[in-house]
């Protein structure tokens, strides 16, 4: 079973129907005590790094979350819950502190002429890390799909996972552990995002 955190995130019914498809039992989770003897966890996210901290807070989330992590169980982090698993945002002058699981900040993509911010599309991913079992099964160059203004600069090279080229080579995905995120959304990524969540949901069987 995975529990899908539910502190109001506008793609999380998106991300529960891929879940469901990919064959996973899924819990929705708006407090810290549902998330009981889960197999796997998944933060989704949508919208801008503080709100997605505050809510987690606000329904104690948030230290669920990274207890979760310590566990050992798989974790997975999605969009602005890939984000928040760093110390901090530069989104709109952030307030709020990430988990901190991962050192590094979140900034923004620098304008630049003939690069449209958000990036809103299909990008390609460069594994950098082809032994990631997110990623057994996904070729090389494999498109997926980003909405996304803000990327993480992980502290760490050794956990990016994944780099992407959009006016600049960002960390598009990581790993370390038990702790896997993207910035891309698998649940949009068609079957390549599925083969991903495919993979996830595997680590959390017995």
């Amino acid at each position: 079973m995975i529990a899908l955190l539910d502190y109001g995130s506008g793609n999380l019914r998106s991300v529960h129907r891929a879940l469901l498809k990919v064959g996973a039992t899924v819990r929705l989770v708006q407090h810290p005590e549902e998330i009981g003897d889960a197999h796997g966890l998944v933060l989704p996210g949508v919208g801008a790094f503080d709100d997605c901290i505050n809510a987690l807070r606000k329904q104690e989330l948030l230290e669920a979350a990274r207890a979760f992590t310590q566990s050992g169980r798989p974790f997975l982090g999605i969009c602005v819950g890939y984000q928040a698993l760093f110390e901090r945002s530069e989104e709109f002058n952030s307030c709020a502190a990430g988990l901190g699981l991962f050192g590094g900040r979140v900034v923004r993509f620098t304008e630049s002429p003939g690069l449209k911010i958000p990036q809103i599309g299909w990008n390609q991913l460069t594994l950098t890390r082809p032994d990631c079992p997110l990623y057994q099964g996904v070729a090389p160059g494999s498109y997926v799909y980003f909405v996304h203004s803000f990327y993480p600069q992980p502290a760490d090279p050794s956990i990016v996972a994944t780099q992407t080229d959009y006016g600049v080579t960002f960390a598009s995905s990581v790993w370390r552990d038990n702790v896997f995120a993207t910035q891309f959304h698998p649940e949009k990524s068609q079957k390549v995002g599925l083969q991903i969540l495919n993979n996830f949901v595997k680590l959390t069987r017995p």
